[in-house]
């Protein structure tokens, strides 16, 4: 099941609309995910996987759009926007009380939650940990500024500049990670605790290549 949500709240959350409004959608958003794994489930799926989101307030994007000189808003170990993580904490709860009530429903199909934000909250921690020598925040391919993100200058543009060693960067364009910081997250959910079951509980003897990645295995 895709990141579904993700766009939604971002391209209402980027617009200017408060978190307060945008937490109206989380009901709205998990229903339809629930609704299209009952589908899946009808359909025959034998295991749905199903992803929650990233901590928005580590992007790029989020972190310059909303740029404060008041330190509370920021968290002392990531520098990670407070209130961004929060919401998204909010709709991966939401989402993890309906997938409960959804495994009681169909006890028989693999229905497991890919914790994303925690995954990803590893580098975000400890980014050098990871091989992030250039940290977790700052985008590899933007427009500049203090996190290489300017809305006026986007990945791809002309004028943006891309760094020379990606898989030292966690952040690529101010939303989407990096194929280096994904590498992470998918061995995280394939062969660690980050998936609620566990996925490697169903799958005992998975084990990634080097090269291997989430999307490779599905």
């Amino acid at each position: 099941m895709g990141e579904i949500g993700g766009n939604d709240y971002n391209h209402a959350l980027l617009a200017g609309k408060s978190i307060d409004d945008v937490k109206t959608y989380v009901p709205f958003v998990v229903e339809a995910i629930i609704s299209a794994i009952n589908e899946l489930v009808e359909l025959g799926a034998k295991t749905i996987l199903v992803p929650g989101n990233l901590p928005i307030g580590c992007s790029a994007t989020y972190l310059t759009l909303y740029n404060s000189f008041d330190s509370i808003e920021y968290d002392n170990l990531t520098g990670c926007l407070i209130k961004f993580n929060k919401f998204a904490e909010y709709h991966n709860k939401h989402l993890l009380t309906k997938l409960k009530q959804l495994r009681e429903l169909h006890p028989y199909p693999n229905i497991i939650y890919a914790d994303y934000y925690n995954a990803a909250m590893q580098f975000f921690c400890s980014p050098e940990k990871y091989g992030f020598k250039n940290g977790a925040l700052k985008a590899c391919c933007g427009g500049g500024g203090t996190f290489n993100y300017n809305a006026a200058i986007l990945c791809a543009n002309p004028t943006s500049t891309i760094c020379s060693k990606p898989d030292t960067y966690a952040n690529w364009d101010g939303l989407h990670l990096t194929e280096a910081a994904y590498k992470v997250i998918s061995k995280s959910l394939l062969q660690g605790p980050y998936t609620v079951p566990q996925f490697n509980s169903f799958f005992p003897s998975l084990m990634l290549n080097e090269g291997d990645g989430l999307s490779s295995f599905l």
